[in-house]
């Protein structure tokens, strides 16, 4: 199966660029895209929380993935390094447009991969450095780590909901639905209720 992964940032931009870029790609390797997949996401979002993320899942060894480019992947070094890992490991070939990367079964994609597993592996050792070295500076300066005992969230999940809320209990929508709708439990919705003083 041949598979296009198509993300943008934002609405405003367009996602034909990057399908026309593709699809003469595809042609030019003699592929046909079987399933395109596109989104509207920022790269920040964790890719399990992406379709990318599905589509990975879903893809099994020899597929092909093509892309414009590898930023398409992530914004940070790490996710983006870490997918490619993935793609390797899991025997799937990725082509990416512009920079001409193709990862394929090859003995050179094999060494890429445990480069790419290796840079990973640094850059989360890295983060788990910076932020450690952090808290102890913070600690050392006498300030104290986390909320403040005592302290109380100043924004609450449900807040920007409560329109909705109140619409939803006009209608004689039950918690149980609401819940469903707004992707909360049955705890944060009493507790955004008693915020509203309607329990």
């Amino acid at each position: 199966m041949v598979y296009a992964y198509i993300r943008v940032s934002t609405s405003k931009q367009d996602v034909e660029n990057q399908r026309f870029e593709i699809d003469r790609f595809a042609k030019e390797k003699g592929l046909k895209v079987n399933t395109w997949v596109s989104e509207v996401i920022s790269g920040t979002v964790s890719t399990k929380n992406r379709k990318l993320g599905s589509l990975l899942k879903k893809m099994k060894s020899g597929d092909i993935l093509i892309l414009t480019e590898v930023s398409r992947l992530g914004r940070s070094l790490l996710e983006v390094l870490t997918v490619l890992n993935q793609c390797v490991q899991k025997k799937y070939n990725l082509y990416t447009v512009k920079e001409r990367y193709e990862l394929d079964n090859s003995i050179s994609s094999q060494m890429l991969a445990f480069a790419f597993g290796l840079m990973a592996e640094v850059e989360r050792n890295l983060i788990s450095m910076r932020t450690k070295e952090a808290l102890a500076r913070r600690k050392a300066a006498g300030q104290r780590l986390g909320r403040k005992k005592g302290g109380k969230n100043v924004k609450y999940k449900l807040d920007d909901k409560e329109k909705l809320i109140r619409s939803m209990l006009s209608q004689g929508c039950s918690k149980a639905s609401i819940c469903r709708k707004l992707k909360c439990n049955a705890k944060t919705l009493d507790n955004q209720l008693k915020r509203m003083s309607i329990i």
